[in-house]
């Protein structure tokens, strides 16, 4: 979806085919990497599983020797995938948006949910009460909060995910690579930067500064990898917030509450997933009725014990 999303937005994205290659480093995750390509392939996906000289032809920097402490024996390539321009997907839907006759507020705080014999009401917020027979809850980071303003309580933990990018350099690294042992990603920007990233903190928080456990873990990691980045200068980190579930998968569609829906939890992959979440939400939204493709997410499926158990998290934030 997001390789038409230029067109069907009028707004240039970024969108940027690179391909993407999640590493394989013990015979355990191979094995992984060989069930997910079939899965992929089964729903038309391009992917397959390739060895350490692949990896190397694609990506010529990287060690694929046995030298490390994790030697890569092999990684699962998606030829299709790529990085895309996050402000610029949101610049591109709110004009969007703009034009079909929403109305954006911004900087403006949301602060309680109205509900009345258990159907909401409207939202308040600093700058105003908004009436509303339906609303959706579609915050990342603050979802829990939001959801108890409607006496809703949603099973989700709130963890800092940090990210950092370097000096600019010549393009070197024409694929997205990611590795789940290793607990990091790097690719690189059209401006020459590399951004790399980790999993989430191992600690529940709503902080969003960088620390610098983070930045030594990531260069140790990174340089495992790929050993002729050592003498590359960070230019700056940051960090955001992901909402987890128990089950790694999101929550999505109608609560207790009738008319305020949710569509949080999505961990370190949400964005990926965006055009289809919306899509399928915006059809609930619209027919009152859950499709089909989310009706797995529902938040019911805790209290009947029916987990997802996702195993197309991603194993890093990326």
């Amino acid at each position: 979806l997001y390789r038409g999303l230029a067109a069907d937005l009028n707004f240039n994205v970024m969108f940027s085919r690179k391909g993407h290659l999640t590493l394989a480093h013990s015979d355990a995750s191979l094995r992984t990497m060989r069930w997910r390509a079939e899965v992929n392939k089964v729903g038309g996906v391009d992917s397959d599983v390739v060895g350490p000289d692949d990896v190397k032809r694609l990506v010529p920097h990287i060690d694929t020797s046995d030298r490390p402490r994790y030697p890569i024996l092999g990684a699962l390539y998606h030829p299709p995938g790529g990085i895309i321009r996050h402000d610029a997907v949101v610049w591109g839907y709110a004009r969007a948006a703009d034009r079909l006759g929403a109305h954006l507020h911004q900087h403006t705080e949301v602060t309680g949910i109205d509900v009345v014999g258990g159907r909401v009401r409207g939202v308040r917020t600093t700058r105003g009460d908004v009436g509303a027979d339906v609303v959706v809850n579609a915050t990342a980071g603050w979802a829990s909060l939001i959801a108890d303003m409607a006496g809703v309580r949603l099973p989700v933990q709130t963890f800092p995910l940090q990210a950092a990018v370097t000096e600019p350099v010549k393009p070197f690294l024409r694929t997205v690579v990611v590795s789940g042992t290793l607990h990091v990603y790097v690719s690189q920007t059209a401006r020459g930067e590399l951004v790399f990233g980790a999993s989430v903190d191992p600690f529940a928080s709503y902080s969003t500064r960088g620390s610098l456990e983070f930045t030594e873990g990531l260069a140790s990691h990174v340089l495992q990898l790929m050993p002729s980045l050592s003498s590359l200068r960070l230019l700056r980190q940051w960090a955001g917030l992901c909402d987890m579930t128990p089950d790694f998968a999101p929550i999505m569609g109608p609560t207790d509450v009738e008319g305020f829906l949710v569509d949080v939890g999505w961990g370190t992959y949400g964005f990926k997933a965006g055009p289809v979440s919306g899509e399928a939400m915006a059809e609930c939204v619209a027919t009152g009725v859950t499709p089909e493709i989310i009706s797995s997410f529902g938040l019911d499926r805790f209290a009947r014990g029916e987990l997802v158990g996702e195993k197309g998290a991603a194993a890093v934030g990326h």
